[in-house]
């Protein structure tokens, strides 16, 4: 068990000090939802007509509604900033150094996407700061409910990215990849608007939306930031996790995967 533990802490370690010395990437964390926060998010209100959201029995602010959906876009997009960091130690190689440890290959993996995780919630946890300073809070019980909440979500976006960064072969076909990922996922979402408004729009579109594993995710946090279960979208969550992670496997075998493609 201690070698597994000395391989974690030093795996999170490594990716903690890499993220300290990359402020501007902890920036961006920040700018990137607060702009959505402050200033899309009367554009948006007004463009859909909406003013409040009554979903669990109350009333809450469109602002306040977003809210969930930029903390699952925070994830989203560190799970691809970490898949970019992947992409790079295999051109550099050491991504291959790392999988040649006598450890197995699927607690390397692993160990890269809960230092990820661990990035992401603390780029969450200040960005809820912030909105709070702003005027913008939850139930104080709802930021306790949120850690598990986020660690799941986190997993499940770190595998995704992993999945990707195990079919990208060079550095500059990744930024195409990362668009064509990200954006889908977040539009076609609950992140921003309540999937009733998507039906009121397209039957189709709705059920894509609810077919999203990022609508499941946002959902999750949601309710968690409400202090109350969603036991549909934990499962969800955890199926497409279990999924993206043995499919990352496979793409990372050294008889399929990373070392085939090399």
């Amino acid at each position: 068990m201690k070698p597994y533990l000395t391989s974690l802490a030093a795996i999170v370690l490594r990716e903690t000090a890499r993220f300290v010395h990359q402020r501007s990437r902890f920036l961006a964390a920040l700018v990137r939802p607060l702009v959505w926060l402050v200033v899309f998010a009367a554009g948006f209100r007004a463009a859909l007509g909406i003013s409040i959201i009554p979903p669990y029995q109350t009333y809450i602010t469109y602002e306040v509604y977003i809210v969930p959906g930029l903390c699952g876009m925070i994830q989203l997009f560190n799970g691809m900033q970490s898949s970019l960091s992947l992409v790079y130690d295999q051109e550099m190689g050491s991504m291959r150094l790392l999988l040649t440890s006598p450890l197995p290959r699927w607690w390397l993996l692993f160990s890269k996407l809960v230092a990820g995780v661990a990035v992401s919630i603390l780029q969450v946890y200040v960005f809820l700061v912030i909105a709070a300073a702003l005027g913008i809070t939850m139930p104080p019980a709802g930021y306790l409910w949120l850690l598990p909440a986020l660690c799941l979500t986190g997993l499940m976006l770190g595998a995704l990215g992993l999945l990707i960064s195990s079919t990208i072969r060079q550095l500059e076909n990744f930024a195409g990849v990362m668009n064509f990922v990200i954006f889908p996922m977040f539009f076609l979402s609950s992140a921003l608007y309540p999937l009733w408004k998507m039906a009121e729009s397209s039957d189709l579109l709705r059920d894509i939306c609810a077919f999203n594993p990022f609508t499941h995710a946002v959902e999750l946090i949601r309710f968690a930031l409400y202090a109350s279960p969603n036991m549909t979208a934990l499962f969800w969550v955890a199926a497409s996790f279990a999924v993206f992670f043995l499919l990352a496997l496979v793409g990372y075998d050294p008889a399929r995967g990373l070392s085939r493609r090399r």
